[in-house]
């Protein structure tokens, strides 16, 4: 058991302990540097000149800002859920998969916060969403979307991270008995909070991951009901619908399995972790992924159902983004999120990674064409002909999108160069269950 243990340890942990790292992952870290420094062009025009450089407008209030925001947290909330119930149900899945499903989650809330901050037009203000003793008594409208954002953002975050960062614990500790610099041991050191491997400590962090891991369950179904709210709330014919939450909630976890999918698959291929990641991993997330499409598909049925069974202004709403000017994101959502995904039908596709690359990248562009075939096709037909119009997104808007793609793709990169996407601790446990067993 202590080779295999020390096998492990060895082969996870030399990956952040490496002085190099190879030329595509700097290649892979500049692109994606190049839109962050697009991101921070974009965030200082709109500073400066204010929204007015995005192309929102009457009726069009929300573009590309809350799109996104709901396309983000989407994948936040789905990869949060599948994490937690692979800790809670201690699946055998967790060690491959569990610790970069948390680092997705986390840095998805981050690109996500950034758009009700924004939206704001005087982001430097954004802390008037907080109820904090002013002397002025400027209190936040609780009746506004945009503070619902703030409690929800803050506390998805700070979950999140606990959920993350109390995984690490004993990784980092093992990383800094084996790191050779001395910065670099104190670094890890600092983080792993003193951990000594002994049996009261094996015993408190157990109890806090899986407390963390109980914590994420009802807040990931509060979050993305809040976001679905946002719509349900209003009077517009399209978005007034009960089904909402629902719908938000089962295609959010569609999209946060297809990003863990599509990660997965290019972490086993770029890091060589066939031995971690098998193809019975890769095939599992598969049927998670392809049963999380066939429940979108329900629910795309089932929207046509209630469409029939409504009102006439919102029935004019609905079928008007499936036959109208915006049906094309509408029919694009489909057979991105659902058509090509019933490729996982087939077990040698399940273990593919090319065939895994391409659903996942499919299920999370199909959902953001469902976000917005929801939030600009469902805006343009409201009860005032008068106001109808079209919308198309600004270079500004465009460039914020891109941009929060390259910050999430450093972040993802940087955590894989420094920290250990395999739990050691998980590994190195299951295989000394196997051997005893």
């Amino acid at each position: 058991m202590g080779s295999e243990a020390q096998a492990v340890t060895s082969t996870v942990a030399e990956v952040p302990l490496s002085r190099r790292f190879g030329r595509i992952w700097w290649i892979a870290l500049l692109a994606s540097g190049a839109l962050v420094l697009l991101l921070g062009y974009t965030l200082v025009s709109v500073t400066i000149l204010g929204v007015g450089v995005w192309g929102v407008n009457i009726p069009f209030v929300w573009g590309f800002d809350l799109i996104n925001y709901a396309w983000w947290i989407g994948i936040a909330n789905g990869a949060s859920l599948f994490a937690a119930i692979l800790v809670l149900r201690r699946h055998d899945l967790r060690t491959a998969v569990n610790r970069f499903a948390e680092g997705v989650a986390l840095f998805a809330v981050i690109c996500a916060g950034i758009f009700p901050i924004f939206h704001l037009g005087r982001p430097w203000l954004f802390y008037w969403t907080f109820p904090y003793p002013a002397t002025f008594e400027v209190w936040p409208q609780f009746r506004s979307t945009l503070t619902w954002d703030f409690w929800a953002i803050s506390t998805h975050a700070i979950v999140t991270s606990l959920l993350w960062y109390v995984g690490l614990i004993p990784d980092l500790a093992t990383l800094r008995d084996r790191a050779r610099r001395k910065a670099v041991k104190r670094i890890y050191g600092v983080f792993a909070l003193g951990w000594r491997g002994s049996v009261r400590d094996w015993a408190y962090h157990q109890r806090a991951y899986r407390l963390v891991a109980i914590l994420v369950l009802p807040l990931i179904l509060i979050m993305q009901s809040t976001v679905a709210f946002e719509f349900a709330v209003t009077l517009v014919p399209d978005w007034h619908e009960t089904r909402q939450p629902l719908h938000f909630v089962a295609t959010g976890l569609a999209q946060g399995l297809s990003i863990v999918l599509l990660v997965t698959v290019l972490l086993r291929w770029g890091l060589r972790l066939e031995r971690y990641i098998d193809e019975g991993d890769i095939d599992l997330l598969g049927k998670l992924a392809l049963a999380s499409a066939l429940v979108s598909g329900y629910l795309y049925l089932d929207e046509i159902v209630s469409a029939l069974l409504a009102d006439r202004s919102a029935q004019e709403a609905t079928f008007n983004r499936m036959t109208g000017e915006y049906a094309g994101l509408y029919w694009t959502a489909i057979v991105y999120s659902i058509l090509i995904p019933q490729l996982l039908w087939l077990k040698a596709a399940r273990r593919s990674t090319i065939a895994g690359v391409f659903v996942g990248f499919s299920i999370g562009v199909g959902i953001w064409f469902d976000r917005y075939s929801i939030i600009v096709g469902g805006l343009q037909m409201d009860h005032l002909p008068s106001i109808w119009r079209t919308y198309s997104p600004t270079l500004a808007e465009t460039g914020l999108f891109l941009g929060t793609v390259g910050l999430f793709a450093a972040l993802l990169l940087l955590f894989v160069r420094f920290l250990p996407v395999i739990s050691m601790f998980e590994t190195r446990h299951d295989e000394h269950q196997e051997k005893s067993s």
